[in-house]
């Protein structure tokens, strides 16, 4: 498979008469795009603003972030869920680089999460750096919480195509162009190169919690491969409000690091075999089989070393070390990514579940460190919203001088387990 990533480079977004990319700036119509998303099904009202860098604009409650960008070469959109499925990974998009969406609104209590743009809660937040164009969306009434999920979903999955399609004729200034063919071929390219795996756990555990593949709730299926290059073009989407700080976003889909740096080292130090997408489940059988079958898969097709990511915490924490059991045992070295959750001082047990075998990790943070983010000039969404997140509670949002505390759990991709951050833990 051959996909490019032409980069139309952003560094402003303002509103204006029309939609249009001029030199480094994305002018959006407001008035335009307002009606557009009213048109979309299930949604009532909605507010349309723009966050950036360096302002004290606090978002809050995030839903989720979308990269915008257009395919110009091969099956648009993200297929099987905004257009009819089929083959991605190959063909070119461009993309409005630096730019987000920002779906906020209140869905279900206890999740969701938190960005600021400025100051103490920027560094906690990839998101900070960002050009956030932040759609507010309220639903038609008498939907169920699973109905309103979806609406929110599908809006800001289609807002993101809706904006994308004015990078089509903008000027590109880089492109970047992964090309990773069968695994035979690469293999008899680099018979002496390691083969390497890349399993990506994610939240499937319904009660929305669930992450779509091609449009496939995933919670419905056993551990897949796919070729990297399909995630990168789309075919992985959130569709879950779990704990913001390791909430893998849809932008964080679309730009996984973990693909990125493999891909980087495909041919150079590893060979790169795919992408085990394993779903988390909260029975004990289906945790049972979704690992066997992880470990299975990665024994077939040759890998001498695997890296596992998690999603979430708590119970996926036994799935992860299930994980690295199950492959060390056959010979085939495992290294995780998981973030911890060691309680407000850092000394509680990091993880829910261990395993002599899991002996190689990488910690992204301590979910429950807790912050002090102080009073924002301008607020997107509901302060309150923070006594019902994760990492939140009442009176976490003092009113009266405006400053907010609350856990990393709180703070969107602050701990991501797929190293989307700058955060880490280190043993001194």
């Amino acid at each position: 498979m051959k996909l490019e990533r032409r980069k139309v480079k952003i560094s402003d977004v303002v509103f204006g008469d029309k939609n249009e990319v001029v030199g480094e700036q994305l002018v959006l119509n407001r008035e335009e795009l307002v009606n557009y998303i009213k048109g979309l099904d299930n949604i009532k009202e909605v507010s349309v603003d723009i966050a950036k860098p360096g302002e004290k604009t606090r978002i809050i409650p995030v839903k989720d972030v979308i990269e915008p960008r257009v395919k110009v070469e091969g099956v648009p959109g993200f297929a099987g869920v905004t257009s009819q499925t089929g083959q991605l990974g190959n063909g070119a998009y461009n993309v409005l680089e630096g730019v987000a969406i920002v779906t906020i609104g209140d869905i279900v209590g206890f999740q969701e999460g938190v960005i600021d743009m400025w100051g103490e809660g920027a560094k906690w937040t990839p998101f900070s750096k960002t050009l956030n164009l932040v759609v507010d969306l309220s639903v038609v009434d008498g939907l169920t919480a699973h109905e309103h999920e979806l609406a929110v979903r599908m809006a800001g999955l289609l807002i993101a195509e809706y904006v994308g399609q004015f990078a089509k004729d903008a000027p590109v200034y880089e492109t970047e162009t992964f090309e990773v063919g069968s695994n035979p071929e690469e293999s008899a390219k680099y018979p002496d190169l390691p083969k390497v795996v890349y399993a990506e756990m994610l939240i499937t555990q319904g009660l929305l919690h669930d992450s779509y593949i091609y449009g496939v709730d995933a919670k419905n299926i056993i551990p897949t491969l796919l070729h990297p290059l399909e995630e990168l073009d789309g075919a992985v989407v959130s569709g879950n409000c779990v704990a913001a700080c390791d909430k893998i976003t849809t932008y964080q889909h679309q730009t996984n690091p973990v693909i990125l740096e493999l891909l980087k080292k495909h041919g150079k130090e590893i060979n790169f075999l795919g992408v085990v997408m394993v779903p988390e489940l909260t029975t004990l059988e289906g945790k049972f089989r979704s690992c066997d079958f992880t470990a299975k898969l990665c024994k077939q097709l040759g890998a001498d070393g695997v890296i596992v990511s998690e999603e979430g915490y708590g119970n996926p924490d036994s799935d992860l070390v299930m994980i690295a059991e199950r492959l060390e045992k056959q010979g085939i070295k495992a290294v995780l990514i998981t973030d911890e959750c060691s309680g407000w001082d850092g000394a509680s047990q990091p993880l829910a579940d261990s395993k002599p075998e899991a002996k190689a990790v990488i910690s992204t943070g301590n979910v429950s460190h807790v912050v002090t983010l102080p009073k924002a000039d301008r607020i997107l969404g509901d302060p309150e919203a923070i006594a019902n997140l994760a990492g939140g509670w009442a009176g976490a949002y003092d009113a009266e001088t405006g400053v907010m505390k609350c856990e990393l759990n709180a703070v969107i991709g602050a701990t991501s387990e797929i190293g989307y951050h700058n955060l880490m833990v280190t043993e001194y």
